[in-house]
């Protein structure tokens, strides 16, 4: 069985782009980054109780490796087909140590750096209007799902968000412009509450400052029913820099 055929029976469609939630216009960052994020819910790792994780996972590899080969992509952009004979789908490879060598592991540090070149920049407004559109102005969800995001960043982001309604860069949706007082005061209250859990388990387990990061941002997301760890998911897909491709093996007989 091919890999368009392997794709339609795991995921309901043989298009590759479909099966990551890209469009074919999506640049090289974006497959990356979808990629990252597809493959960490059926990573075998994380998803021990389902049977064809691991399947699953090294069809996700195989598209990852098609998509992100220039030539690969333009065959599969122009004819709609893989080439099942190719180096990078006949070679033997382990495709768990592949994307450990693409997504290797961040630090504390790097979280912080990386916060601090985020928050106002262009990238983060452009995340934020797309947040904005998909989850229609919810900003239970919106705060949720944002990078980087706390409790004191909710006035700055709905400030970004007021200015392009304004200036007709995006649709007033009635759950941003007509949110009760009510609705906000619980998300306040539930952002305290979530970081007053934070502090008293900081001192219960005699965490340092950088510890008790990343144990919050992890509790944050736990709270807020997100898939494991978004922020970090997110992070990692966003700050991980490219490696550089293993090399190509000789094709094994068939």
């Amino acid at each position: 069985m091919g890999l368009l055929e392997r794709c339609q029976e795991l995921f309901k469609t043989s298009n590759l782009y479909e099966v990551l939630g890209i469009n074919k216009e999506a640049s090289e960052t974006d497959i990356r980054r979808s990629y990252y994020k597809v493959s960490l819910k059926v990573h075998p790792d994380r998803a021990p109780d389902d049977p064809r994780a691991t399947e699953t996972f090294q069809v996700l590899g195989k598209l990852y490796a098609v998509l992100s080969d220039k030539e690969q992509r333009a065959v599969y952009d122009e004819q709609g087909v893989v080439d099942e004979e190719s180096d990078i789908l006949s070679q033997d490879r382990d495709w768990e140590d592949y994307w450990r060598l693409l997504f290797p592991k961040i630090t504390v540090q790097d979280i912080l750096e990386f916060e601090k070149k985020y928050k106002g920049s262009d990238e983060e407004r452009q995340d934020l209007m797309q947040l904005y559109v998909q989850h229609q102005g919810e900003m239970n969800a919106i705060t949720a799902s944002a990078l980087c995001c706390s409790q004191e960043d909710e006035p700055r982001l709905c400030s970004i968000i007021q200015a392009a309604i304004e200036s007709g860069e995006v649709t007033a949706f009635p759950a941003f412009t007509q949110e009760s007082e009510k609705k906000k005061r619980a998300r306040r209250k539930r952002a305290d509450r979530e970081r007053q859990e934070a502090e008293e388990m900081q001192k219960e387990m005699g965490l340092d400052d950088q510890d008790s990061l990343v144990m919050m941002l992890q509790q944050r997301q736990k709270a807020r029913e997100q898939n494991f760890n978004s922020f970090m998911s997110d992070l990692e897909a966003k700050y991980s820099q490219k490696s550089e491709k293993p090399q190509k093996s000789k094709r094994g007989k068939k």
